[in-house]
């Protein structure tokens, strides 16, 4: 799966990448901006944050080239939370003892359409990445993630996950999870789970046997669900700022 379309015309349903978009938002902003492209140097260490708060109504779409040299790592943590249509993409290419890692979390409400799609390819032996992502996502939202993990045939002893749980609030809001391996390589270890469910129906019982109201109770349980996505940011003020952003979504779902 390629993350970055370079198309002169729009997306339609036919291609995968974009089989869960708003293609409506998306063509009214066509073409999109040319990809951010992010080359770590060999032996580096760099980290990188979104904050994808866009205004009601608006289409906003974020694209990453990265790639990761020998002995490198790149860390990136994204909140998309804002516009109609929120979409992020990561196409990463890894060399040889190196390491990407993403942390995205995606909370959504309303007629929101907000996306996270990454292609990562392991080129080269001895390469690592993981992708953590949570999503939250209320009344008639669409949360999409879509990753492929591709190991090539001389990448060997590549380990590699994806983590996907989406906590739905409205049996109306729609989650999408399609995480991918393609394999060439004989020996790794590549392993990827998703899971969708509501909240914890005994857990909001027991918070109101001790008197917490609802709105509260609701709000401490969907902050336990992403407060790991943001755990690693090294920054106080990006992780603050995230954090903030993060607690101003879930309070306007609950």
């Amino acid at each position: 799966m390629n993350a970055v379309t370079l198309s002169p015309n729009p997306p339609t349903r036919k291609d995968e990448a974009w089989r869960y978009s708003d293609l409506e938002a998306v063509a009214a902003i066509w073409p999109t901006p040319a990809p951010v492209r992010i080359d770590v140097a060999a032996g580096d260490s760099v980290r990188h944050y979104l904050l994808q708060d866009a205004g009601d109504g608006a289409a906003a779409v974020h694209d990453y080239v990265i790639t990761i040299a020998d002995g490198a790592r790149c860390d990136f943590h994204v909140l998309n939370v804002g516009g109609r249509l929120g979409r992020v993409t990561f196409t990463v290419t890894i060399g040889s003892n190196a390491h990407f890692e993403l942390n995205g979390a995606i909370i959504g409400s309303r007629d929101q359409t907000l996306e996270i799609v990454t292609s990562v390819t392991h080129e080269k032996p001895d390469s690592t990445s993981g992708q953590t992502i949570r999503s939250i996502l209320a009344e008639r939202a669409v949360g999409s993630y879509l990753g492929s993990v591709n190991v090539a045939r001389d990448a060997q002893r590549t380990d590699a996950f994806q983590s996907i749980k989406a906590m739905l609030l409205d049996r109306t809001a729609t989650a999408n999870a399609k995480p991918e391996l393609e394999i060439f390589a004989d020996d790794v270890k590549c392993a990827h789970g998703a899971t969708v469910g509501e909240l914890d129906r005994k857990a909001l019982f027991y918070m109101a046997s001790r008197g917490m109201d609802p709105a509260t109770a609701k709000t401490l349980l969907l902050k336990a669900f992403v407060a790991g996505v943001f755990d690693h940011v090294a920054d106080e003020a990006v992780k603050d700022e995230l954090e903030a952003a993060a607690l101003a979504k879930l309070g306007a779902l609950v």
